[in-house]
């Protein structure tokens, strides 16, 4: 098969399609675009320049891709807004290209970001990530492979969301959230670890403890994070999970949401 383009389409004569990409009517894909084999790009989707999406992913109607950075900083240097491959984008997803600051907006492979969400300019996503409908999520943050982050959820901007974590609906996250946990409320707090998903991952009995060990030292000894991470340095088991915790809590630039909800706030299974 090969592609299938509506004649009610507008395709600038210098976009690049693949093989068995399919664009529906009254959609408008800009030059400076590259499409992979076997897209599909709804009605009413828009496709600016600087647009650089993979194969087999599926743009839903009136999502836009590589839009403007809505940064005041912005002076119209070259950037681009990249998608992975099997990706899906539903309705209303806005995505903006990068600045000068890192020049990409970028999301990757196997990824779903429902309708409505925005990402800002310079923002990174992670593989296999699910963003729920309507989240916010601003300029420059990094959010990790596996994460999922629920609707309605508000993103500052610079923040980290470390891989496999779960933010709940409707959380406002202004601090950098922890690989392989759990946050909720407005601000966002720490309400244990992903424990359901990284069943689901095919995570060990074994390397799940290590995980929780690690954050009943960080939420509940009463460390700062540099006496909590040579604490887990010193005394817990030097696991690829241990490691990817350590090298967060330090690299962090906006510090790791420390807060917590009280016990009776938080459900047995992620305590």
């Amino acid at each position: 098969m090969e592609q299938l383009i509506s004649p009610r389409a507008e395709i600038h004569p210098e976009a690049v399609l693949g093989k068995n990409v399919v664009v529906e009517a009254f959609a408008k894909i800009d030059k400076d675009v590259i499409i992979g084999d076997g897209t599909w790009i709804g009605a009413n989707a828009v496709i600016y320049p600087g647009a650089r999406i993979g194969k087999e992913c599926k743009i839903f109607p009136g999502a836009v891709i590589a839009g403007v950075p809505q940064d005041l900083k912005f002076k119209g240097e070259y950037s681009t807004a990249e998608i992975g491959d099997f990706t899906t984008v539903r309705e209303y997803v806005t995505v903006n290209r990068g600045t000068a600051s890192k020049g990409i907006t970028k999301v990757g492979s196997h990824t779903l970001l429902m309708a409505y969400t925005h990402l800002g300019h310079d923002t990174l996503v992670g593989d296999y990530c699910v963003i729920a409908n309507s989240v916010q999520i601003a300029g420059e943050v990094e959010i990790g492979d596996w994460a999922v982050v629920g609707g309605a959820s508000a993103i500052h901007q610079f923040v980290r969301i470390g891989a496999h974590a779960m933010v709940s609906g409707m959380a406002g996250v202004l601090s950098d959230v922890a690989p392989y946990t759990k946050v909720f409320g407005l601000p966002a707090a720490y309400i244990g670890i992903n424990y359901i998903g990284l069943k689901r991952r095919g995570f060990s009995k074994e390397q799940i403890e290590v995980v929780h060990d690690a954050y009943r030292v960080f939420y509940q000894q009463g460390m700062n994070a540099s006496q909590a991470v040579t604490y887990m340095k010193t005394y817990l088991e030097n696991t690829e999970q241990l490691v990817e915790i350590m090298d967060f809590i330090t690299s962090s630039r906006r510090g790791v949401i420390k807060n917590s909800f009280k016990k009776s706030a938080v459900t047995e299974e992620s305590a």
